[in-house]
């Protein structure tokens, strides 16, 4: 017989993965706690807790102007050019770090290929 052991998570981790839910409307229950190692219903009860705490509904805890279901660039949601330069920057970013791994697998893999224990 397996005991079921509970984990203890903090209310920084806690806060952190209900706002990467709420960040954007494709975002599942499923997806995001098996990304972070929780059970789905685990992640839905700390959406819950969080609604209940600050009072308010899912739609009003997401980020302004973006709804579940909705599509950021449709409807009323415009993001302010600031966000738009940041998102470009971050991207870019992202592909530089992409293209370093790659890198470093490419190498790992060529010394790995040399190596005769």
């Amino acid at each position: 017989m397996s005991l079921m052991v509970m984990k203890a998570y903090s209310a920084e981790f806690k806060a952190d993965a209900v706002a990467l839910y709420l960040s954007d409307p494709s975002h599942t229950f499923d997806g995001i706690g098996n990304d972070l190692g929780v059970s789905r219903e685990t992640l839905r009860n700390w959406a819950r807790a969080a609604r209940k705490r600050t009072g308010t509904s899912t739609a009003e805890l997401q980020a302004p102007g973006v709804a579940r279901g909705r599509r950021p660039g449709r409807g009323r949601y415009r993001p302010s050019p600031v966000l738009e330069e940041e998102d470009k920057q971050f991207k870019t970013e992202i592909r530089k770090l992409e293209t370093e791994r790659e890198i470093l697998r490419r190498t790992a893999r060529y010394f790995a290929g040399e190596t005769n224990w």
